[in-house]
């Protein structure tokens, strides 16, 4: 085997220094050397002649770079220091990872002299490398032990998958830059690509990535509810964990702190974002993967699930020049999306529109938007004060936290702007005292909130396989109803399909609580009253809740008195 040394003039030197070699034994290796024209190099001819083998010439090597020469044969290397540097790294530097002490990486390859890779390998897994010498054939044979199955594994896996051959190569580009063609062919990547491709065609908001004791949990949130998928084996975890940290830009080797990042791919003919989420855990990173379909934010308010009379509603609020206009309901309700629609609805040249998002989920045409980054002191409350010097017609707040964004959301409104904001709470009248809890002046409130809107998300029931079915008593009785209450309609549930992975279910609409500050309304704020009973008056002049409004959908045939009373509080007068 030839032993590839770019300064064979230097090796030679130390071979004769260090007296593994004399003048003689030199002499007779150039004379095989000149008879073979140009086919064997001199060391190959020492090695011909048995005069120096591999590990004497490693050996000397060694000893020259002040390196330590490792015997692999024997030495069992521990999972956590195989776990810590990713596959493709292993393979395409050729070197084997050994101990990891102190923050420091000791990794075993074959050419003492290769610098380059060891700066390559402290760039890669941002900590301190140190390398120590061992032959190639060693590192060769611990390779394919410890790796080299990984390639079966995975195929093995990906053929129990029915779509694993519909990976497209859009998906396979890569976001890091730098990373060479060949590594498409990967089967790691080709997995973790299989797995967002599944997620994406069965209509995921989530991909959920979990190391339990004895398996790799995965899990997809489809129309809100987590469904369990076959996941890949528990031995795969760490590498399927570190291609993705690597996919986001997050440092690879840090497993002790949450991390944050995003994937920006081209999926299906579609720009898709992901954003990456990893905390750890006792059993390894868990990983959350939001994806954010830049497509389906541009959707008119009629597509959101608003009645008739809602839509007339919600164009009158949004249409005011100025006042506050909240949005409530719980995380993964879908106010982002309302809002969203909502500025695209107004959204037009005349206007200016400015946001403050944190994080910005997705980018809008024609509306300036703002990231909050709080380590650099870009705050709610900063971004705010700034935006209100750009003259804007519009300002969306992605959440109103504390009494300074708030503050400053109020006086935009009663200073001429329009304002479009977020809470969490549970109903829509009770986003008036949540204000007042914060800290703002209950005549403030009552003068610049315009109104207040809770919604929440139900499936849809499937249209291919729905089907007519009577309701049990406990659903009636759930919803303190009669079954006269429903004698001249028709209720409908899925049977499950293939269109709706046999859930019964596809899709997702809206339920909604519009609550209009009346006059009448701003005297009880002023009295600074409870929420019970601004809420008991808003019913009385006409406010539908969140479950009378989910009541008119399952009538509808829209969804299902299940989904109703999954996503809803029971009504008190």
């Amino acid at each position: 085997m030839a032993f590839a040394f770019d300064n064979t003039e230097y090796l030679l030197e130390l071979l004769i220094e260090k007296k593994v070699i004399d003048d003689k034994q030199l002499k007779e290796a150039w004379k095989i050397v000149s008879t073979a024209s140009g086919q064997l190099n001199i060391i190959d001819a020492l090695i011909e002649l048995k005069y120096v083998n591999d590990d004497k010439i490693l050996l000397v090597l060694a000893k020259a770079y002040g390196m330590e020469m490792f015997d692999l044969k024997t030495f069992e290397m521990p999972r956590e220091v195989l776990d810590f540097v990713p596959p493709d790294i292993v393979k395409q530097y050729h070197v084997l990872p050994v101990m990891l002490e102190d923050g420091t990486l000791t990794v075993a390859m074959s050419d003492p002299t290769d610098i380059d890779t060891i700066d390559s390998l402290r760039y890669l897994l941002r900590c301190n490398v140190e390398a120590v010498v061992a032959g190639k054939d060693q590192i060769e044979l611990r390779i394919n032990h410890y790796f080299g199955a990984i390639d079966e594994n995975v195929d093995s896996f990906l053929k129990n998958i029915d779509d694993a051959d519909m990976v497209e190569d859009s998906l396979l580009e890569e976001t890091k830059e730098g990373e060479s063609e060949t590594d498409n062919d990967a089967p790691i990547i080709r997995l973790v690509s299989l797995l967002i491709l599944e997620a994406f065609k069965k209509r995921a908001s989530d991909i959920h990535l979990e190391p339990l004791v004895n398996k790799f949990r995965v899990r997809y949130r489809i129309d809100g509810v987590l469904i369990e998928v076959e996941g890949p084996p528990k031995y795969l975890q760490a590498n399927i964990v570190s291609r993705l940290k690597i996919m986001a830009n997050l440092d690879i080797t840090e497993k002790r702190v949450p991390q944050d990042g995003r994937i920006h791919i081209k999926l299906l003919g579609k720009e898709i974002d992901l954003r990456v989420s990893t905390i750890p855990t006792s059993h390894g990173e868990s990983i959350v993967m939001r994806i954010l379909d830049k497509s389906s934010v541009l959707i008119d308010i009629s597509t959101l699930g608003f009645m008739g009379d809602d839509i007339n509603k919600i164009n009158k609020i949004i249409s005011m020049p100025d006042g506050v206009f909240l949005v409530t309901g719980p995380t993964g309700s879908g106010k982002t999306t309302s809002l969203y629609s909502f500025l695209n609805s107004v959204n037009e040249p005349t206007k200016k529109i400015i946001t403050v998002e944190d994080p910005i989920e997705y980018h809008l045409d024609g509306i300036n938007q703002v990231q909050v980054q709080a380590g650099v002191g870009m705050t709610f409350g900063r971004a705010l004060k700034a935006m209100m010097r750009q003259s804007p017609n519009i300002i969306m707040v992605g959440e109103i936290r504390d009494i300074e964004t708030a503050t400053i959301a109020i006086n935009a409104a009663l200073t001429g702007h329009l304002v479009f904001s977020t809470l969490h709470t549970n109903d829509a009248p009770g986003a008036i005292m949540r204000m007042i809890d914060i800290g703002i002046k209950p005549f403030l409130v009552a003068s610049s909130v315009n109104a207040v809107m809770a919604q929440r998300l139900v499936r849809k029931i499937c249209k291919k396989c729905a089907k007519p079915y009577t309701p049990a008593d406990d659903e009636l009785r759930y919803l303190n109803l009669s079954r006269k209450h429903f004698s001249d309609v028709d209720l409908f549930k899925g049977t499950g399909c293939s269109d709706c992975s046999n859930t019964g279910y596809k899709g997702r609409m809206g339920i909604y609580e519009i609550f209009i500050v009346t006059n009448e309304i701003q005297e009880l704020i002023f009295k600074n009253v409870s929420s019970f009973e601004i809420r008991q008056f808003a019913r009385k002049a006409g406010m539908k809740t969140l479950r009378e409004d989910g009541i008119r959908k399952i009538m509808m045939g829209l969804t299902t008195i299940n989904e109703v009373i999954r996503t809803t509080i029971a009504d008190t007068e």
